[in-house]
């Protein structure tokens, strides 16, 4: 079980199944850790209405790329221990989110300030196309 690993993971996935806070949490949950914050990206277009978006990445790549984030977050703040970073692909209805991101580490702080590195370093860096 990931949950009693004492060594820092890292859980990467492009995926077309819909996202679950509950699995992307379990991935995180250490006994080492006192919180665990969560990101949830839901479909908005610029204040448009809409009823779907669509998603196309090269994932390879964008894998590499999240695995980096990740890298490089932990030499700024080694106190991190797992984070979790799942981007969905393809269709998604306005109601399901489109990236779950989820962080561990000993104090809320560091979690707080890991997830948002995370999304804002993501939607920066990683070409991934929206329709």
């Amino acid at each position: 079980v990931n949950s009693l690993i004492n060594v820092p993971e890292d859980f990467i996935k492009p995926r077309s199944e819909k996202l679950s806070v509950g699995e992307m949490s379990e991935l995180v949950v250490s006994p080492y850790c006192g919180a665990v914050s969560l990101f949830l990206d839901e479909n908005n277009f610029e204040g448009k209405k809409v009823i779907h978006l669509e998603y196309e990445v090269y994932t390879s790549m964008a894998e590499t790329k999240i695995k980096k984030i990740c890298r490089d977050f932990r030499q700024k703040l080694p106190s991190v221990k797992h984070i979790t970073v799942h981007h969905r692909l393809g269709v998604v209805p306005v109601t399901e989110a489109n990236v779950i991101i989820a962080v561990s580490s000993p104090h809320s702080a560091e979690s707080l300030e890991a997830v948002m590195y995370c999304i804002n370093t993501l939607k920066a860096s990683i070409p991934i196309w929206k329709k």
